[in-house]
């Protein structure tokens, strides 16, 4: 889990390296917590952002909710990383075991049930952890991705920031790890869908959108080469990739025949 200045520079051009650097040395990280690996901060810029990085994950999987749409990671994930070589901040995660382990488990068992009552999206991931397979369509799900973009920019279309898709591919990854792959399937395609039907509104950040969208992609068609064994299923998938590859964002339909192409092939093996 160390953390070196190369390996921060490997993610990253040199220009942000030096404004990472004086973002450290001006004091813009406001709050930095750690438990386990994974390290958030929120650094000042124009505007207060939220970072994210795992230590222990090659590249440091950074995420900034800031608008940089430029090559490596952004000037905030940098700062983070520095002060993380400088001074690691101290591992909270065993105050969380410490509380766990001295819970009552009926309070415990309250706490979980009424805050998984109220937020709908650590209900379904909950769900998804302990081997359920979703309740929730395509069109569900789409909803909620969509909403994020309505919320982002409420007073016009255009998207200028990123967004953050992390709960929607961390349900996915919930549904792998249980085997349920049609239901992660189920996740990756209203995330291609609804990333396909806005793209052309978004503008700054293209990168991010685009790594989104190439990562659910790649994770549809993954799960749909598992889950969808039978040959209807198989047509139904790729008939979807090829009808998007003609009716969605033109600069998009490369990817799906490439990707039609990928699982009419796998499925065949």
């Amino acid at each position: 889990m160390d953390v070196t200045e190369d390996a921060v520079r490997d993610i990253c051009t040199d220009a942000v390296f030096k404004r990472g650097e004086r973002y450290l040395a001006e004091g813009r990280i406001r709050k930095i917590h750690r438990v386990d690996t994974t390290v958030t901060a929120v650094v000042s810029g124009s505007r207060q952002y939220d970072v994210r990085v795992d230590l222990a994950t090659e590249g440091f999987a950074p995420w900034c909710d800031c608008p940089y749409d430029g090559p490596g990671a952004c000037k905030h994930v940098v700062a983070v990383l520095l002060r993380c070589v400088d001074n690691l901040p101290p591992d909270d995660g065993d105050q969380l075991d410490a509380a766990l382990n001295g819970a009552d488990t009926d309070d415990l068992h309250a706490f979980l049930r009424e805050e998984l009552a109220t937020d709908a999206d650590l209900r379904a991931r909950f769900l998804a952890h302990v081997g359920e397979p979703t309740r929730q369509s395509v069109d569900e799900l789409r909803a909620s991705i969509d909403r994020r973009f309505e919320e982002t920019n409420p007073e016009y279309h255009v998207v200028f920031e990123p967004i953050d898709f992390t709960q929607w591919f961390d349900l996915a990854n919930e549904y792998r790890e249980q085997g349920r792959y049609a239901s992660a399937a189920t996740v990756y395609r209203a995330l291609v869908e609804s990333l396909d039907d806005n793209m052309e509104r978004v503008d700054g950040a293209y990168d991010h959108f685009s790594c989104a969208f190439s990562r659910a992609l790649d994770g549809y068609v993954d799960c749909a080469a598992i889950a969808e064994r039978d040959a209807d299923a198989v047509t139904d998938a790729v008939a979807f990739l090829e009808e998007r590859a003609t009716s969605g964002t033109p600069f998009l339909a490369e990817h799906f025949e490439k990707a039609a192409v990928d699982l009419r092939e796998r499925a065949d093996e």
